[in-house]
């Protein structure tokens, strides 16, 4: 169905104060919220139901415990993750400004940072390139395996060009946990060969999937990253990782900004890669293609045609979820 934006974001703002966050956080969380559902991406309004993005009841206010003129460590005191990350954002920004690179972990949130190109787009639009990962509870399965032992592990690079900036933002579980949510409130089946049951077999019912496990990407190579990450979102950050502590209180991020400057200069770099984007357009189109895009070329255009109609579509089963959880 088609909803008026604000009409989503009144509901949305509605149930995350009855979750209990302040006004300025639900503001906060709303803001990356409806920058995933704009985009079409599912990291949007469907985190609002089922369990919800509810405050942990022993949540208090972030505190960084390192901090040097490249990097910082928070300890979000089980704060949600966005709020955290969001903070994080802002003071990698901060020291590339000063320094020209920041690097800012996350620890002890339990909650997801949602979309994480959000925030490595936040730090392209200030003219540095910025890359994010986000760890979380296991879903994912090692190639080979069956038993989930990453998280979704999503990573996102962001970078500035004379125009909008390019952002990839991709999960590296072949579907990513709001996707199944998705699909199972939509009552929908998934593709094949992309999730196990609990017993390790393949599945295309979200329900058994969300029990069970999710395929990396592209085999051995997704997996692969994702361990990666898992290591840069677990271990480098103090957070728990794998079936290492409790994933589910102390989730770890980890997001750099870096000025162009400490390598070329900046102006040209950004009219550089707006070439970049020009040549790999214009490239040889497949039969049946009728554009070449990049990556968040997309999403820009979805969020673009959306915000100028003021409404959005929206699965029904969705949206009547998020009825009632603004309404519990």
């Amino acid at each position: 169905m088609e909803v008026k934006i604000k009409e989503l974001q009144k509901l949305g703002l509605q149930t995350l104060q009855k979750y209990d966050h302040s006004k300025e956080d639900a503001n906060m969380i709303l803001d990356v919220l409806m920058y995933a559902q704009l985009r079409g991406n599912n990291q949007g309004l469907v985190k609002l139901i089922g369990n919800g993005y509810r405050r942990h009841p022993n949540a208090k206010a972030p505190s960084i415990t390192k901090d040097t003129k490249l990097s910082a460590l928070i300890n979000g005191n089980l704060s949600p993750g966005i709020v955290v990350m969001k903070m994080a954002t802002a003071l990698a920004i901060k020291k590339a400004k000063e320094y020209g690179f920041g690097i800012v972990g996350t620890n002890s949130t339990n909650s997801s940072t949602g979309a994480i190109g959000y925030y490595a787009k936040e730090i392209a639009k200030e003219g540095f390139i910025g890359m994010a990962f986000a760890g979380s509870p296991e879903l994912i399965a090692m190639h080979g395996s069956s038993q989930p032992i990453f998280g979704t592990n999503p990573i996102a690079v962001a970078v500035p060009s004379k125009e909008d900036p390019i952002v990839l933002d991709m999960a590296t579980a072949a579907i990513p946990f709001f996707g199944l949510v998705e699909a199972k409130t939509a009552g929908k089946k998934i593709p094949e060969g992309l999730a196990y049951d609990k017993e390790g077999n393949r599945t295309t019912d979200p329900a058994k999937a969300l029990e069970g496990a999710v395929m990396a990407f592209g085999g051995h190579k997704g997996a692969g990253l994702a361990m990666i990450i898992e290591v840069l979102t677990g271990p480098l950050v103090k957070a728990s990782f794998s079936t290492v502590g409790d994933v589910s209180n102390n989730w770890g991020n980890l997001i750099l900004a870096i000025d162009p400057d400490l390598l070329t200069d900046k102006e040209s770099f950004k009219k550089e890669v707006s070439t970049m984007v020009e040549k790999i357009k214009a490239t040889r189109r497949l039969p049946g293609v009728d554009e070449i895009l990049v990556p968040g070329e997309r999403g820009d255009k979805l969020t673009k045609k959306y915000s100028t109609k003021g409404s959005i579509e929206i699965e029904d089963n969705l949206y009547n979820e998020i009825k009632k959880a603004a309404a519990k």
